[in-house]
């Protein structure tokens, strides 16, 4: 007995989803998982964990913080580069702010309401990053574009013409009164400070450089966000810095600091892509074995 068509081309699709579940559902990621049991590519597969005197400690591939229950830098430690992970350099929430280089005005707080803290543009939070590496590493952390108290330098210009013209008023968009402008004038027009929910649409946005270097003492990824939030590693620029503050508090010598980044860096992808890195956790981890942190 033929069976009507329409039944016959259920039972082929049933009978084709059945197919495709095995072999999709089941034997393929059954193979899969075999595959990352093969030694050699086990550690991988399981997540490339890190154990430290019998306790998991963390990922060679995974970035991680370094600081004390109140977000403070563990002064004994090499530090990573900032993470935009959740709360930072979490698994689970991997991602990047997504604030490219025009974002440089802040949004300022609301005075009427104490759990308004406004959101900082992409140049505040490098600002205020530089300045505080540049404290933890006693080192000049001034940068281009930036205040003295790491905000970002920028003015709300306003012309008699719109965007052209002899300058009429000048605001300092990222200082909410009353704040004290970074400069007093601009071409021999008084500075403002930003008022909260004040128009400052027609004035044409102004990054004033200032008097900082043109080659920082902070590096670039001690002041930014990598793309995944979860960079395992930092520049050597950044290690070195960080070198003199770690034989302090390890109590050796900058020169026996040197010689382990030396040891945990990494070259180029595939010999010429990207610069040199250093693993932050294994140098961390080779630290507390050689020189554990001293008594206080």
């Amino acid at each position: 007995m033929r069976l009507p068509s329409w039944i016959a081309a259920h039972l082929t699709a049933l009978r084709a989803v059945i197919l495709f579940t095995v072999l999709l559902g089941i034997a393929y990621p059954l193979v899969l998982v075999g595959i990352g049991q093969i030694p050699g590519l086990a550690g991988r597969a399981d997540g490339s964990l890190v154990t430290f005197k019998g306790a998991k400690v963390g990922s060679a591939r995974i970035g991680q913080l370094f600081t004390d229950n109140s977000g403070n830098p563990l002064v004994q430690y090499f530090q990573p580069r900032p993470s935009a992970a959740g709360d930072g350099y979490d698994p689970t929430s991997t991602s990047a702010s997504n604030l490219g280089p025009e974002s440089v005005v802040d949004t300022l707080p609301n005075p009427a309401d104490s759990s308004d803290t406004g959101t900082q543009s992409l140049l505040t939070q490098v600002c205020s990053r530089s300045l505080a590496v540049g404290k933890l590493e006693g080192v000049d952390g001034s940068r281009p574009f930036c205040t003295s108290d790491g905000i970002g330098a920028v003015l709300g210009v306003f012309h008699r013409d719109g965007a052209t013209g002899p300058v009429t008023r000048a605001v300092s968009l990222n200082q909410a009164c009353p704040a004290k402008p970074f400069i007093a004038r601009y071409r021999n027009t008084p500075v403002e400070c930003a008022r909260f929910g004040a128009d400052y649409a027609k004035a044409v946005v102004t990054p004033i450089r200032g008097s900082a270097p043109a080659r920082p003492r902070v590096p670039a990824d001690a002041v930014t966000a990598s793309g995944s939030g979860l960079d395992p590693q930092i520049s050597v620029d950044y290690a070195h810095l960080q070198a003199p503050r770690i034989a302090r508090e390890r109590g050796t010598s900058v020169a026996t600091v040197r010689r382990l980044i030396d040891k945990y860096t990494t070259g180029r992808a595939l010999g010429f892509l990207g610069k040199p890195a250093v693993s932050v956790l294994p140098l961390n981890l080779a630290l507390d074995r050689q020189f554990p942190k001293r008594a206080t």
